[in-house]
């Protein structure tokens, strides 16, 4: 299994739009590193068949796909309802030509709600033989539930951010957790014995209310023990240099474009 990580930014990227000059706000992150340079959160998931499950529609995905010659994706999971995970939406409909078929949404019915409520065109049935607009198969799952798709045994579990619920998912010996502030007892049973672990981790200090922080995080791996940790979801306080010095054992920085081979 192959996880190509597409993008490891917060919701406004790094760096965020302004700065003095209008070339960027790059916060604590020195500009000179292109590891600093983050677009917005997603992953996508390939097989040994080489299907591939795409994880959130970031408003980066079509340059995402390009940079990382992403040929087409299988499935479509979406995590929740926030934009910088949700608004690229609409450059599914070349996926939907490169497949010639409409995808499986697989998503939490609150989330598939909220999608359909702003992208209900995505959602309505595909018209023969064009793909003039995105065609997506809403699939509901909730905590808990193991599902087929794209050639892969997916099992997602409720994370929390906030004033909101986002899906983590489990394949195999693999974990994605963005987005995520707290994990309860399920979930940690959800990850245990967990191999490779890319969680969100959007802050060094906190604490932050919808996303974990460098502590935060640290605390979950004493707890399950992955073999190895990526951060993801990192804002402008997440310099890689200072990474690379800083974090502890087991637990590295990601970057957009990074692939994690996964035995």
């Amino acid at each position: 299994m192959r996880v190509t990580l597409l993008g490891t930014g917060g919701s406004a990227g790094v760096p965020m739009i302004g700065g003095a000059d209008g070339s960027g706000d790059w916060g604590d992150c020195d500009p000179a590193e292109p590891r600093n340079r983050r677009t917005r959160s997603s992953i996508v998931v390939e097989g040994l068949d080489k299907q591939r499950l795409l994880v959130d529609t970031s408003p980066d995905m079509r340059s995402q796909l390009l940079d990382c010659r992403i040929p087409g994706v299988d499935a479509v999971l979406f995590t929740h309802a926030h934009a910088d995970h949700l608004t690229g939406i609409d450059d599914v409909r070349i996926l939907n030509r490169i497949a010639n078929r409409p995808l499986p949404a697989f998503a939490s019915a609150e989330t598939l709600a909220e999608i359909t409520r702003r992208f209900g065109y995505a959602f309505r049935p595909w018209e023969p033989p064009h793909f003039y607009r995105p065609v997506l198969q809403a699939k509901s799952v909730q905590h808990g539930d193991v599902f087929e798709t794209a050639g892969m045994s997916v099992r997602v579990f409720t994370q929390n951010h906030g004033k909101v619920e986002t899906l983590g998912l489990r394949i195999e010996n693999f974990a994605y957790s963005t987005d995520v502030v707290a994990l309860d007892g399920a979930a940690f049973t959800a990850l245990q014995d967990v191999d490779t672990w890319v969680v969100d981790c959007f802050v060094r200090n906190g604490p932050h209310w919808t996303h974990a922080n460098l502590d935060t995080v640290a605390g979950w791996v004493a707890r399950l023990r992955p073999r190895r940790t990526v951060l993801t979801h990192m804002g402008t306080e997440m310099d890689w240099a200072w990474m690379q010095a800083n974090l502890p054992p087991g637990i590295e920085a990601g970057f957009d474009g990074m692939v994690l081979d996964i035995g």
